[in-house]
């Protein structure tokens, strides 16, 4: 199986484990599952969910208990997404090519939709159907909780909610998207190895791969803010240059831009190398990354 056919194998199954494990909109709450439902279910690579399959897939786990961790990242993910788009944030009217969640219901549903997404990925990590051992349990609830808090995702958010106020050098933007970008993707590589129960150098190995992918994924988003097709990307394309905030394009330029994506995408390639050809589709989702188009 090629790449491509990988990746769109496990969206469809993605898609259906979230119809299997989100709960059904029943009762006076089902305004919020709905929302919730309309939010994960949009068009999109799934690919922080592949990662979380692929890269447990190099340990044997259990293909349920990995899905289970693929789709608390893929919530996580998504939660982010719907609060990112409110008016507050970025106040985006598209994501993934249809309205936003707050478009397609309100700014206060959609708040609730991204919360309850939030809790129901702990949820999910908690359970024991995702690992019987409640060691790795616990070491997953708080590897995605640092991946997604203040010293994560949401601090880099902050950052970046400031970066029109600030002259920001290249190595602010680095760290800015090594939290924004990087730190779900980290998780997403880690998760794996914490479910084979391995550690040392096969944890450190993913740990650097995903270091590497996370900064070439964010030049290459960068890269398709100045020259992608708003029809093709699924959202709104020219913001951030029209904000005035700076980015790996507008600090280093194009063409060098597109060169340190590759360079990191090669980078990150070798870091699976321990791996033999078992982390094969790794290693092209980190090609894919730099060469995407939406």
């Amino acid at each position: 199986m090629n790449f491509s056919e990988a990746l769109s194998k496990s969206a469809d199954e993605i898609n259906t484990a979230i119809k299997d494990l989100l709960p059904d909109p029943e009762g006076r709450e089902a305004r919020v599952i709905e929302a919730m439902l309309y939010a994960m279910l949009g068009p999109g690579k799934r690919l922080r969910p592949f990662l979380v399959l692929e890269s447990a897939n190099l340990f044997g786990v259990d293909r349920e208990s990995a899905m289970r961790a693929a789709v608390a990242i893929e919530c996580v993910h998504t939660f982010s997404l719907v609060h990112d788009d409110l008016p507050c944030m970025d106040d985006d009217d598209l994501r993934r090519g249809r309205a936003t969640t707050h478009k397609a219901f309100d700014e206060a549903t959609a708040v609730l939709a991204g919360d309850a997404l939030l809790a129901f990925a702990f949820e999910l990590l908690a359970d024991p159907d995702t690992h019987a051992d409640p060691f790795v349990r616990c070491s997953l609830v708080t590897l995605l909780a640092e991946a997604t808090g203040s010293r994560g995702m949401i601090g880099g958010q902050m950052i970046d909610m400031t970066a029109e106020d600030d002259t920001q050098d290249i190595n602010t933007i680095t760290r800015l998207q090594r939290l924004k970008t990087g730190a779900l993707i980290a998780f997403s590589c880690e998760a794996g190895a914490l479910l084979g129960r391995a550690g040392g150098e096969a944890q450190m190995a993913l740990r650097n791969y995903a270091h590497d992918l996370g900064l070439a994924f964010q030049i290459a988003d960068d890269i398709l803010d100045v020259e992608g097709d708003a029809a093709v990307v699924g959202k709104a394309v020219g913001k951030d240059a029209d904000a005035g905030k700076a980015t790996f394009v507008s600090l280093l330029g194009l063409e060098r831009a597109k060169e340190q994506a590759a360079m990191l995408a090669q980078q990150a390639k070798q870091h699976l190398d321990i791996f033999d050809e078992r982390s094969e589709l790794l290693k092209q989702t980190a090609d894919f990354v730099v060469s995407r188009k939406s």
